[in-house]
């Protein structure tokens, strides 16, 4: 039998962690991605020593730069012959400094180009990667915490708070995953959404000064389950809220309001709208609404 082969972002602490320990272990081939070197050792290091048969694989980005984006996408199409699984957990949180706006190096608002465009990004440019190994399936790892997109003020320059800008980027990653899945109908690929677990005890909800209620193995289980269950072969389009079929925010199934969302966000990547997997397709599919329970 073929070995899966997934990758994930965030991978050298919490839910990332976790995620490709657990997909080791089922002798998953495990691509891990970090920001920093050390760490990504350290983890890859781990995850062997977790489970010595499953191959192990290191890539370095900084996904607060569309640049090393793009150049992680071009490493990993270029070394894997294969790719069954993404999973976009990689976050930028609340913060520790709330009220200070940061930026990404292109001078987005960095919690909008993290867990946003980035992997929105990063999932364009492994397309014909993830549709060439079909069946494969992407999980955008989103938050029950949502906010609207004001459209005047997408990048929140009025009552900036890093939490406020946390809740609408996490929307976003849902509307575009909404949208991702019916472009690709058909196609092999599913893309999902969830909600891991509330307050796990990660970096990111401790610097934020929230107590954790949870471990870290409670959102990985849900996290594993919509990359391996056979029973979720065929499903996409879904926002899930651990293992709930649930529904998000009323924005996302606003059909207008999606299409503002990924007009803006390929005009902000310099991408042609509907270039990449609807020309594979033959669909349109732009405005057609997922089915969504």
């Amino acid at each position: 039998m073929d070995r899966h082969t997934t990758l994930v972002t965030g991978a050298t602490q919490g839910l990332g962690r976790g995620i490709a320990l657990d997909l080791a272990a089922r002798g998953h081939a495990v691509l891990l991605h970090g920001r920093d070197r050390a760490r990504l050792d350290a983890v890859a290091a781990e995850v062997r020593e977790h489970a010595p048969g499953a191959p192990v694989r290191t890539y370095l980005a900084d996904l607060a730069d569309l640049d090393q984006v793009r150049a992680l996408a071009a490493e990993i199409a270029a070394a894997e012959p294969r790719l069954d699984g993404l999973v976009n957990n990689a976050v930028a949180g609340g913060g520790a400094e709330p009220l200070r706006r940061e930026f990404s190096a292109q001078g987005h608002e960095l919690r909008f180009a993290v867990n946003h465009l980035a992997p929105y990004a990063l999932v364009r440019a492994l397309l014909p990667l993830l549709t060439a190994s079909a069946p494969a399936r992407v999980v955008n790892v989103a938050s029950i915490g949502q906010e609207a997109v004001d459209f005047d003020d997408v990048m929140l320059e009025d009552g900036y708070e890093g939490l406020r800008a946390y809740c609408r980027s996490k929307l976003a990653m849902i509307m575009a995953t909404f949208e991702l899945a019916v472009e690709l109908e058909g196609t092999g690929v599913t893309v999902n959404a969830l909600h891991p677990a509330h307050l796990m005890d990660t970096e990111g909800v401790r610097a934020y000064g929230l107590d954790p209620l949870v471990g870290v193995d409670e959102g990985v289980r849900p996290t594993v389950r919509l990359l391996v269950d056979p029973e979720l072969g065929g499903t996409t389009g879904r926002y899930f809220d651990q293992y709930t079929d649930a529904r998000a925010h009323e924005q996302a199934y606003d059909t207008g309001a999606r299409a503002r969302l990924m007009e803006l966000t390929h005009r902000l990547l310099g991408l042609r709208r509907g270039s990449e997997g609807c020309a594979r397709t033959g669909r349109s599919g732009a405005n057609r609404v997922p089915t969504i329970q």
